[in-house]
């Protein structure tokens, strides 16, 4: 049986009650066993986190899901992760999402009637220029399958140079969209100045602010989107870290703003962040420009080292937090019971175009 329902059991008040609801949630999980796979995005909640089975980025995990025999994916994610499970998801699986209010702001800032609107105004207006739709891996199904169906293809932040070389190589120009701070990141490793790139502005009605002739000459236009954890860091923030910490190494993510990422010292992905915490020699001191709860937890596990976020009063991303203890529990203990909440499902076609769209990444040499 499938319903959409709110599974959230009452939060706990005492420290004995803590105890109890993580004794609960190990003992449905136990109840579950190899019927159920529990995926953990980075981003996640120590206290729901300890009970991922695979820990990892986006779409690591969609990929995770779907190699493992489960019936039942239980994303500890946010909505567009949980759909790219779905999307890559073997036909006997169901994926969980424990609350289906856990968007992401970047993710919102594209969708696909005003993508869609975008790119006919862009084809009207430059009608013999051959442009490539990218999306990054952090939006949402239907957008996918548009990069699918037009000729594009999806990126993370770990591959989104090999996906502009790819789309230079087929096309004139490159659209990337729902994140500007990634695009603008990217297109400077490929010699493109910072301030060369087009924004188109969904706001703006007439061709998204951009001057026709201008959009006629560019490589790039970036969607005017962005992460509200990462434009949360500054370069002043750096140049602190850099006077309290002589020595120090500071590493960003590239959905930070390109000020920020030109004063770190290095910038990547989170799994590229997580790997260079382990390969720095013990006695580092690192600053990471990224979502607290990872840096809180790299700070735990590496203790011979000194790492601390940038901006240390930043909040978690609200959106990625929704899901907590009481959530969870609420839900795999559903789960055990026979019922099956919160099931995300992508519909056919969009899989299809979707599916097309992240062949091409996983193709990229």
């Amino acid at each position: 049986m499938t319903t959409e329902a709110i599974c959230r059991l009452p939060t706990p008040e005492t420290p004995e009650e803590w105890t109890e609801l993580r004794r609960r949630g190990w003992a449905a999980r136990e109840a579950l066993g190899d019927r159920a796979v529990i995926l953990g995005h980075h981003y996640q909640k120590d206290e729901v986190i300890e009970f991922a089975d695979v820990t990892g980025d986006s779409f690591l995990l969609a990929r995770r899901g779907a190699e493992a025999s489960a019936e039942l994916i239980v994303f500890l994610g946010v909505y567009f992760m949980a759909e790219s499970a779905d999307i890559l998801a073997q036909d006997h699986q169901a994926v969980v999402l424990p609350d289906l209010g856990a968007g992401c702001h970047l993710a919102e800032c594209a969708d696909i009637y005003t993508v869609r609107d975008a790119w006919t105004q862009m084809t009207e207006a430059v009608p013999g220029k051959t442009v490539i739709p990218i999306t990054y891996m952090n939006s949402d199904a239907a957008l996918k399958a548009f990069v699918g169906e037009h000729g594009g293809l999806v990126c993370t932040s770990s591959n989104a140079e090999r996906a502009f070389r790819w789309a230079f190589e087929h096309g004139d120009a490159v659209f990337f969209f729902p994140d500007e701070h990634l695009g603008r990141n990217t297109g400077e490793r490929l010699g493109i100045p910072p301030d060369e790139p087009l924004v188109w502005d969904a706001m703006k009605a007439d061709l998204g602010g951009v001057d026709a002739a201008a959009l006629a000459d560019a490589r790039s236009i970036l969607w005017k989107g962005f992460c509200n954890v990462h434009t949360a860091f500054n370069p002043f923030q750096i140049a602190r870290a850099r006077k309290e910490h002589p020595g120090i190494r500071v590493i960003v993510h590239p959905e930070c703003p390109r000020p920020v990422v030109a004063a770190a010292d290095e910038d990547g992905s989170t799994e590229y962040i997580i790997q260079r915490c382990q390969e720095l020699p013990a006695g580092a001191t690192i600053a990471i420009g990224t979502d607290w709860n990872l840096v809180n937890r790299l700070r735990q596990e590496h203790a011979d080292k000194t790492i601390f976020c940038l901006n240390e009063h930043i909040c978690p991303c609200v959106t990625m937090n929704r899901i907590d203890l009481p959530t969870l529990v609420g839900t795999l203990e559903a789960l055990a019971d026979g019922d099956v909440p919160n099931v995300v499902k992508v519909d056919e076609e969009t899989t299809t175009w979707a599916k097309v769209a992240l062949d091409r990444m996983l193709a990229l040499a």
